[in-house]
């Protein structure tokens, strides 16, 4: 898929990446990227996608974030991006 074409793959939502965010976030720690999830409450009150995920460094030439409704479709979001980076991450 060519980048900027205004299309986003599929997100899976049902491949249980919410239960290996964890082993995930110490992955990328591990390859010295520096990461996080987390949850904004005025974005879920507003109905508005309330998880970010976001990482920055090792071999990430630039920062990058993911946003979703839930930790899945945050987290399917962020495995995307960080294979497109070039990042195998082993989920």
């Amino acid at each position: 898929m060519a980048k900027g074409m205004g299309r986003s793959p599929k997100v899976d939502l049902e491949s249980g990446v919410e239960d290996a965010t964890l082993l995930i976030l110490q992955w990328l720690g591990e390859q010295g990227v520096g990461a996080l999830i987390r949850i904004d409450a005025e974005r879920l009150r507003d109905g508005q996608p309330a998880w970010t995920f976001a990482a920055s460094g090792g071999p990430l030439e630039a920062g990058m974030r993911a946003d979703g409704a839930s930790v899945a479709e945050c987290m399917g979001r962020a495995l995307l991006r960080l294979r497109e980076a070039g990042l195998a991450v082993p989920f």
